[in-house]
């Protein structure tokens, strides 16, 4: 039971988070592209790699706290799945190259944020 309320307050901050990461992105940078879910994305695969690596290479910590950042915070912040809707709609709306355009960033971006974050992990 500790394990689910470990994932679900992450879950719930991570969502919030994202929320707002959305909001202010769209607010700031406009509507036509999904911003936010690009933002969240390269955040969340940053902080899964250099929480992870420092997790399993360097501090012991309870797997408690492993739930609550890692599926729960990380799980609800990143947003795979709204990647997915947004990049069809970009898709429909401006065509394919806008389209491969996401998908790119979010791939190439969220690659090389989670292999800094490993790397910044090993530097401490």
């Amino acid at each position: 039971m500790l394990k689910l309320l470990a994932v679900a307050i992450g879950g719930s901050i991570g969502s919030t988070a994202r929320y707002i990461v959305s909001v202010w992105a769209a607010e700031r940078f406009g509507a036509d592209f999904p911003y936010g879910t690009l933002i969240v994305n390269v955040v969340g695969c940053f902080i899964i790699g250099i929480f992870m690596t420092l997790t399993t290479e360097r501090f012991i910590v309870s797997p408690y706290w492993r739930l609550l950042i890692t599926a729960g915070f990380v799980g609800g912040l990143t947003t795979f799945s709204s990647f997915s809707y947004e990049t069809f709609r970009v898709l429909e709306d401006s065509g394919m190259l806008m389209a491969l355009y996401n998908i790119g960033l979010n791939l190439v971006l969220g690659f090389v944020a989670t292999w800094i974050g490993i790397g910044a992990a090993r530097l401490v």
